[in-house]
């Protein structure tokens, strides 16, 4: 069984309360947590003890969802402790602002974890730059192994520079194999963003497929101005988050 955990809080700043927010038939959340299911992979809402996210909580009961709470700002200790607790060797993170991302590519990713016995999987570089397809691969063995892991107070949002520190680390990026359409932003981080997410479910229903996406997108170039003027800032608040996160190292 491929186990997904959803990162997921409710003190969201550019877009508040941006996973409880409607999206068709559900909210963000309850959307990302039933598309685990068609795809067949178990979902875990992983959130904090902040009160403000006790009603990340009552949806993940209103969706029969097992749930976690755990560190407010050190995501990669709240992922660790949520695996220990219900006893999963490897599991895949999956981001609540992601919320057509693809369970194909979650699996290649964990097969990929399995069958080369490494620390972890990156994605692939388009998912990163707002393309939102999967999360990282990660094996809970391969954290125990971080000095930093029983730390509640360090902020590991951008995540990449503490997964380097894993001893004799080894991992892997994801290869794309699927033509995707150029300045395609599918990621949920300001209210131009929810503008196209939502419309995409409008015009293709609540669980399209990445292919029907990207036809969509291919045949209507023009559908993606709604938000991807909003990629650079993004792109940049990013590389400024992992700066200072290696500053502080």
């Amino acid at each position: 069984m491929f186990n997904g955990l959803i990162t997921v809080r409710a003190n969201s700043t550019r877009l508040p309360k941006k996973c409880l927010l409607n999206f068709g038939k559900f909210s963000v959340l309850g959307h990302v947590i039933e598309r685990l299911k068609i795809y067949g992979i178990n979902p875990v809402v992983c959130t904090s003890t902040n009160i403000n996210d006790n009603e990340i909580i009552e949806t993940a009961k209103n969706h029969k969802c097992k749930y976690f709470r755990g560190s407010e700002i050190n995501k990669i200790k709240r992922w660790f402790d949520c695996a220990k607790f219900f006893n999963l060797d490897k599991f895949h993170t999956v981001d609540c602002d992601d919320p057509f991302f693809c369970g194909d590519e979650i699996k290649r990713s964990m097969n990929l974890l399995s069958e080369k016995n490494i620390d972890f999987v990156k994605p692939h570089n388009e998912s990163s730059s707002g393309a939102a397809i999967l999360g990282y691969s990660i094996k809970t063995s391969s954290l125990s192994k971080l000095n930093f892991i029983e730390d509640d107070n360090l902020d590991t949002e951008m995540i990449d520079p503490f997964l380097l520190n894993i001893e004799n680390c080894n991992f892997d990026v994801l290869t794309n194999q699927i033509k995707i359409p150029r300045n395609i932003r599918l990621t949920l981080d300001y209210v131009e963003d929810y503008w196209l997410l939502r419309s995409l479910i409008r015009i293709l229903g609540q669980n399209p497929s990445r292919k029907d996406i990207y036809q969509f997108f291919f045949k209507n170039p023009d559908f993606s101005k709604i938000n991807f003027f909003k990629n650079k800032d993004w792109a940049d608040k990013q590389a400024s988050q992992i700066q200072n996160q290696l500053n502080l190292n």
